[in-house]
């Protein structure tokens, strides 16, 4: 909770993300009529990815490679995707869009979802380039 409020944060303003979070908690818990801290955490369980591809250069040419994400970063990437899908919501405050794009999580749906998917499909076309990863 303490990395997503840290990501959520600008410009330094730790109490104000706080307030924003715990709010959305609230507004999760209205909606849902659910644990709210459950529904985060599933909704920030579907986000985060288990491959990614990196760049590798082999000769002259630039390969997508496919590497599996290490933990720490998983829990980054899909903290970052969700707070960025959220905050490009047509919602007006940054509290409902945080919570609608973490409620849509939870259900498989939306698009911090959608970006992981298409993460994973690209890992996926280039699975023939696994060969090349930097062990």
């Amino acid at each position: 909770m303490t990395k997503f409020v840290n990501s959520l944060m600008k410009d330094g303003k730790k109490s104000l993300a706080t307030r924003i979070f715990y709010n959305t908690l609230d507004k999760i818990q209205e909606k849902t009529e659910e644990d709210a801290l459950t529904v985060w955490k599933r909704g920030l369980s579907n986000v985060t990815p288990a491959i990614e591809v990196k760049r590798r250069r082999v000769g002259g040419a630039t390969f997508q490679v496919p590497v599996e994400v290490r933990a720490d970063r998983k829990t980054a990437l899909g903290i970052k995707w969700l707070i960025t899908c959220a905050r490009n919501r047509s919602e007006y405050t940054i509290v409902d869009k945080l919570a609608n794009e973490t409620i849509a999580a939870s259900k498989g749906e939306g698009n911090a979802v959608k970006k992981k998917n298409d993460t994973h499909k690209m890992a996926e076309s280039n699975r023939a380039f696994s060969h090349l990863r930097v062990k």
